[in-house]
């Protein structure tokens, strides 16, 4: 199991006692019921950072005032702010929610460093923790991994593991950070768990209704404690928009009652970027010393084309024969299409080029930070069996469509890399020629899966897609299946598929070292009372070179 205590460096890592200072405001939060909460005034939603360099972090607040309000930010080597080593100003106004942004630069690599916001009356924000990113050589390096965090399906306890084990040197979340849905939907009311009650009421469309779902979630404490605690890199999927989006679209946008996409997905991307420690980049990446290139990349909004949708392809086939003969006709024309995208050509060329880079600097790993599940994943027959019988008609449906794709030779998951194979090919191609250490980080599925990645016939690298860190898996529709029978079946169906879990929250941690790169899966059980314990763990390792995974 990897070590539970940082490596010893030369930095100003946190002390226990330490932890648990910074952790007071979230404790009290806690303590206090959500619904009984007012946003109010002055420093609102504690404090974060994001988009680490060697030498510059990026720091957030919020802070509510009369009007606007030009806050002084400060960066110290030390809790007690003996000595302030960088300083700024950001503003914070109504026209940016109150939220307020500075780049602390001038800072040296590889450290820990503490800073706060001071208002004009002199009131001080939490004191946040944020690190530099090391300049030259280092070993290991840690990362938390998040992805799918729905506020009304239960506690945020990953959030509150990995914020209490204090073991990595920044985080990673992966998207699918809110959900757009209303009140009642998803999760429904009686899946709702206790005390956790969303806000706006309606599902968010207008700007002032994202802005409101953000402050309703960044509310919670364990969320606060992980951003006041760690940087966090960040990228957005679809529920940051909605559902299943794409650059021209979105399956859970109507536009004759919702309005126009452009202007939706411009009001959902703007909210974000107030509210979450991000720079305006789409895509960007991240130098670890000399061990690895992180790439940020925007599988979702830059440069999708529209998802294929199974359903459609099935309209009309009223027998099993005719079903066949529609998915295998779609397998061998439109899905197989050369020139169809997911990040969009420009993107795509410039992570081909940033693999290049990073290989010829050096740099052991290039790690992907991006949304969905690359790795080939076919639906086993057997999994039809597992339907329970609670399970609703449209997840029937889609189970049935997703057993019939198999059939037929496709896989199930076309808003997946699998509905852009041709893309995929290209991406791992580009890997093959940098002679890329490619790891690849995936969240959207709620689920956790570990791949080896081919390209054409050759190892391409690894995937570790991670589960939720509170969105229901699998288990929620296949309730009469054995979860680890289920994951021995999707296994054996699926050549390149290494590891799977389909019913289990949590989070991971990602450690490289020069050697090889461990991930360790963290499932921390339910998610209906607020607890920081996990309840198990799988621990899953590369060889640098190998481009497979040792079990």
């Amino acid at each position: 199991m990897i070590a539970s205590e940082p490596p010893a460096r030369p930095t100003a890592a946190l002390t226990r006692r330490g932890l648990f200072q910074l952790g007071a405001a979230g404790a009290a939060l806690a303590a206090t019921p959500l619904a009984a909460q007012s946003f109010g005034t002055g420093f609102t939603h504690g404090v974060a950072s994001g988009e680490p360099s060697q030498a510059s972090v990026l720091l957030w607040t919020r802070f509510v005032g009369s009007g606007e309000s030009v806050l002084t930010w400060e960066v110290s080597d030390s809790m007690e702010f003996l000595s302030v080593v960088a300083s700024g100003n950001a503003a914070a106004s109504a026209e940016s929610d109150w939220c307020a942004k500075g780049i602390a630069s001038g800072l040296a690599p590889n450290r820990w460093y503490y800073y706060r916001f001071v208002a004009p009356d002199g009131s001080m924000s939490d004191v946040g923790r944020t690190r530099t990113l090391p300049a030259g050589g280092t070993d290991p390096f840690r990362m938390a991994i998040f992805s799918c965090s729905n506020f009304g399906f239960g506690y945020f306890n990953a959030y509150a593991h990995a914020a209490e084990t204090n073991d990595a040197d920044f985080a990673v979340h992966l998207g699918d950070y809110i959900y757009e849905y209303n009140r009642g939907r998803y999760p429904s009311a009686g899946d709702t768990a206790p005390g956790r009650v969303l806000y706006p009421e309606n599902e968010i469309v207008a700007l002032a209704d994202y802005r409101l779902r953000y402050a309703t979630y960044r509310a919670d404490p364990d969320l606060r404690r992980i951003h006041q605690l760690l940087p966090m890199i960040t990228i957005w999927d679809d529920h940051e928009s909605a559902n299943d989006s794409w650059k021209d679209g979105a399956e859970n946008h109507q536009s004759d009652s919702e309005g126009e996409w452009e202007v939706r997905k411009a009001v959902a991307l703007r909210a974000y970027r107030e509210w979450m420690p991000v720079s305006d980049e789409v895509y960007a990446s991240y130098e670890i010393g000399d061990l690895a290139t992180l790439f940020r990349l925007d599988t979702r909004l830059e440069g999708r084309e529209q998802p294929f949708n199974l359903a459609r392809v099935l309209a009309g086939a009223d027998s099993p024969e005719k079903a066949v003969a529609a998915l295998t006709a779609f397998r061998t024309g439109e899905w197989a299409s050369p020139g169809r995208t997911l990040l969009g050509m420009a993107q795509e060329g410039w992570l081909a080029q940033g693999l290049k880079n990073s290989r010829g600097s050096g740099k052991v790993w290039q790690v992907l930070a991006q949304q969905v599940v690359m790795g080939q994943l076919m639906t086993p027959p057997s999994l039809v069996e597992a339907v329970g019988d609670n399970v609703p008609d449209f997840a029937r449906r889609r189970v049935m469509a997703a057993a019939m794709a198999g059939r037929a030779g496709l896989p199930s998951n076309m808003d997946a890399w699998d509905g852009y194979p041709a893309a995929r090919e290209r991406l791992l191609g580009a890997a093959r020629e940098a002679d890329a250490n490619l790891v690849v980080l995936a969240g959207d599925s709620h689920n956790a899966w570990s791949f080896e990645l081919s390209h054409a016939g050759e190892k391409a690298g690894v995937e570790f897609a991670v589960q939720s860190v509170s969105s229901p898996g699998l288990e929620a529709y296949l309730g009469s299946a054995d979860p680890a029978g289920l994951a021995r079946s999707l296994v054996s169906h699926n050549e390149g598929l290494k590891f799977a879990d389909t019913s289990q929250r949590g989070y991971s941690l990602l450690e490289l070292t020069q050697e090889k790169a461990v991930n360790e899966y963290r499932f921390t059980g339910g998610t209906r009372t607020r607890s920081s314990q996990v309840i198990a763990t799988r621990r899953l390792e590369s060889i640098a070179g190998s481009h497979s995974i040792a079990i």
